[in-house]
């Protein structure tokens, strides 16, 4: 029987697919250079693109480490010119694009409509909400070449419930779960299927940088209902799971990865000695 959750012979890009920390442990692996390995560690040939070459190294280590297959280019992905290079160069290296992973995303600028930086607003909106329309424009139109293709937009709980607070970035994720729709309904006429992941609390380098004391990580590890600490490759799995054959006939959602905090009360929480999964 065919492993539908395999990779052999496609092709994707991964945006944001560095890190600035050098660590290749769960605790230190970002979103984006755990999906890129999950991607490659099942049979894709990956694409990894960062705005700094040197970010990109670690992931590539991992991926040849497993034996896989990269390759690493710089692109800012807020520029059309750059995102229509990127998807080039994948076709230059593999000679077609299946999957495309838009993970890059900032924090951006802090606080509410009063207070936030109009600059950093303009900036932020274009790193998080403009990146996946640019590389959709570009990437799409390769995908209707093969007959298909699977694109997957990461997404946050910010942009599913209120209380964040930093305007700008609780705005840019619910927009992509937005886009998510919209996408899946353009495309799904030319089998091109648009999916999202929305993280909750999972501990990346991005999220460590803050300067997270041990008492808070504590606490964000029992905001959802498991009591478990999430990491980048739980998201990676989702990632991977809805770019997958496997997941053929399912387009226009997005996916919580979160241990349940977005469904509910954190109360309704497994019984002692239960399994987690």
């Amino acid at each position: 029987m065919q492993d539908n959750t395999r990779f052999d012979g496609r092709v994707a890009i991964v945006t944001g697919a560095g890190s600035r920390d050098s660590g290749t442990t769960a605790t230190t692996v970002g979103n984006g250079r755990a999906i890129a390995a999950l991607l490659a560690r099942r049979g894709a040939k990956v694409l990894l693109l960062d705005v700094e070459l040197g970010w990109l190294k670690g992931t590539g280590d991992m991926i040849h480490a497993d034996g896989g297959v990269s390759a690493s280019a710089v692109c800012d992905v807020s520029k059309a010119a750059d995102c229509k290079a990127a998807v080039a160069e994948a076709l230059r290296l593999w000679g077609r694009l299946d999957i495309l992973v838009n993970n890059v995303g900032i924090s951006g600028p802090s606080g509410d409509a009063t207070a936030v930086d109009p600059e950093g607003w303009d900036h932020g909106m274009a790193v998080n909400v403009k990146s996946v329309m640019l590389m959709a424009k570009y990437a799409v139109p390769e995908m209707r070449k093969q007959d298909g293709g699977a694109i997957v937009n990461l997404a946050s709980v910010a942009g599913l419930q209120g209380g964040h607070p930093g305007l700008l970035y609780a705005t840019t994720k619910g927009a992509i779960v937005q886009m998510t729709r919209a996408m899946a309904a353009h495309h799904g006429g030319d089998l091109i299927r648009v999916n999202a992941v929305a993280p909750g609390y999972v501990y990346t380098p991005m999220v460590a940088s803050r300067g997270m004391t041990e008492e808070l990580r504590q606490q964000r590890a029992t905001a959802g209902m498991l009591k478990v600490e999430g990491s980048a490759w739980d998201v990676a799995e989702a990632a991977c799971f809805l770019a997958s054959p496997a997941a053929r006939w399912i387009t226009g959602v997005t996916l919580p990865v979160d241990a349940g905090r977005s469904s509910g009360a954190a109360s309704a929480s497994p019984k002692p000695g239960g399994l987690v999964r």
